[in-house]
């Protein structure tokens, strides 16, 4: 009976272990999936969109109708709001996330440079050890032996910045002497009084070659300064490129908003040449297919309009994601009415002397210098590794013995035992190619450093030269477009009044004014290009365009 009750006691017991196998408290959470991996895992999931409409799903009939009318409500946002480009780079520099990230790096590399200072901290100990010892004396019919030892310890322990180790710590013992017969049940024994020890003692430990050095200790503390430099060198390019991409998506919207002007212009006077053609054909001097002409210049516009919007408000999302600010989300129907235009200006640039003072002023070539500091330190530590190890010790000892605690720490006072202990310590490594090795690594990566630097500096160069050449393109495009947005009007006003004669179509009027406003996208695409250019030209100066200072703070805790 007994063995059935065990078998059926373990029955509920393994069925617990089986049942907390997957579930085992010492596990992470991460790892409890892979007990019983989910379906979503191997199996791709279909989305139908048509069911996820909030209103029902139409047909291209039944919206062809209705095409006009909705293609025209985008010219009326339910609210607006005016904003600089000075306001812009404002709520970026406060509210931008990926500015943000990259703000937390320069304290992240701080604390690394604390924690290598930290390594010359003092440190104070203290430790409590008690010994219980009880032996058989060698002499038959001996007592045994038996003694007590509690020890106290405390101290200081204080690192050079030479390599060497500094410690004063004062100890105390006590000491329980005692001896008992061999038989156990013999309560008779010999006690002896207990005896103190107290000992002041001073020692000091210095390497004479490897390791030795205010040069070879600090050299962590240096390379986490140097980093800590890097991380704030990389934290300014990428708020120069932030703040840089947030003018380029200005004026990429800009260019948006004037293309959907110049595509709204375009539809009113597809609808003012659909109007005169209708009004020549009631009149009897033109056919009737002047109607379908206009009326075919008129659908024609309707995708220009839409496709122009529906790139204003992606542009308008970018600049809204990057400004991030709480009144203006992404999905927030406000519209950006932008005050700064364009102010191109014909620059005579020395390509050369920008070239110059961008591989000054470019912190990639910052950073590349920071790390060639770190690899000279890294080589003279290597160096210094190579050496043989020589280590000298000397430690002071003020020594106290009593048959109390008072008696012997006044001999410790009276310094009436003193013991001083010399040592030297010697390793020469035979071969040592482990060091060696790392000492021919460091070399190289300074090799490599310089190979780099020189790299950055031409890749920076062609960078300028490249945005120089690409600035003076754009001057050129703004001035071939402004000319041919004049000959354009000139062309379409001519077409007009030839219409108006019964010598031209309305065909070729929409054509003229298709024209007309290719050549207006031009220009504005031009004039956004060379703002582009000049924000393009300063970031690869280091810079960025205007005349604003813009100042940022690193994130810390309080």
């Amino acid at each position: 009976m007994q063995i059935r009750l065990g078998c059926f006691w373990m029955i509920p017991v393994c069925s617990a272990l089986c049942s907390t196998a997957c579930t085992d408290p010492l596990r992470r959470d991460d790892y409890a999936a892979y007990c019983d991996p989910p379906q979503r895992l191997h199996e791709a999931i279909a989305i139908r969109l048509e069911e996820r409409s909030q209103s029902p799903p139409v047909s291209i009939e039944e919206a062809a109708a209705d095409a006009a009318r909705r293609t025209l409500a985008v010219q009326e946002p339910p609210e607006s709001i005016e904003i600089e480009l000075a306001d812009v780079r404002a709520a970026a520099l406060a509210n931008n996330l990926d500015l943000k990230v990259e703000l937390v790096n320069p304290s992240l590399a701080q604390q690394a440079v604390s924690e290598e200072q930290a390594q010359f901290e003092a440190l104070l100990f203290g430790a409590i050890e008690h010994l219980d010892s009880d032996r058989r004396s060698t002499v038959i019919n001996h007592p045994a032996l038996q003694s007590q030892k509690t020890s106290y310890d405390t101290g200081v322990s204080i690192p050079l910045r030479t390599g060497g180790e500094v410690t004063v710590d004062f100890s105390i013992q006590r000491f329980d002497d005692q001896t008992r017969p061999v038989n156990r049940d013999d309560r008779s024994a010999e006690v002896i009084d207990p005896s103190y020890e107290a000992a002041l003692r001073f020692s000091i430990s210095q390497p004479l070659l490897r390791g030795a050095g205010i040069r070879t200790s600090t050299h962590a503390i240096r390379v986490a300064k140097y980093e800590r430099d890097i991380a704030g060198a990389q934290t300014k390019l990428a708020a120069i490129r932030i703040l840089a991409n947030v003018d380029r998506a200005y004026w990429l919207l800009y260019a948006a908003r004037r293309e959907l002007k110049v595509s709204q212009e375009q539809y009113e006077l597809a609808l003012q040449q659909l109007d005169e053609a209708r009004k020549r054909v009631e009149a009897g001097a033109a056919p009737e297919i002047e109607i379908m002409r206009a009326e075919s210049g008129v659908a024609a516009r309707l995708e220009a309009i839409i496709v122009a919007d529906t790139q204003v408000r992606r542009r308008e999302r970018t600049l809204k994601r990057i400004m991030n600010r709480d009144d203006l989300p992404m999905n927030s129907p406000t519209a950006l009415i932008l005050v700064t235009g364009p102010n191109p200006l014909g620059l005579d640039l020395d390509a050369e002397a920008l070239a110059d003072y961008a591989v000054e002023h470019r912190m990639e070539m910052l950073e590349l210098e920071l790390q060639l500091a770190i690899d000279a330190s890294t080589i003279d530590f290597e160096r210094n590794a190579t050496l043989p190890l020589f280590l000298l010790d000397y430690t002071y000892d003020v020594n106290g013995l009593g048959g109390s605690l008072n008696e012997s720490v006044r001999d410790v006072g009276d310094h009436a035992f003193t013991d001083h202990t010399l040592a030297f310590k010697a390793e020469i490594p035979i071969g040592n190619e482990a060091a060696k090795s790392r000492l021919r690594r460091a070399m190289l990566q300074r090799v490599q450093s310089l190979a780099t630097q020189r790299q950055r500096q031409l890749a920076i160069r062609q960078e300028v030269f490249d945005a120089v050449d690409a600035l003076e393109q754009d001057w050129q495009r703004i001035l071939a477009a402004r000319q041919e947005v004049i000959l354009a009007g000139r062309t379409y006003e001519a077409e007009k009044r030839q219409f108006e004669v019964g010598l031209r179509t309305s065909t070729d009027v929409l054509e003229a004014a298709a024209r007309l406003a290719g050549a207006q996208s031009r220009e504005i695409r031009a004039l956004s290009a060379y703002e582009i250019s000049q924000i393009d030209i300063a970031f690869a100066c280091g810079a960025l365009i205007g005349e604003d200072r813009v100042i940022w703070e690193t994130t810390t805790l309080k």
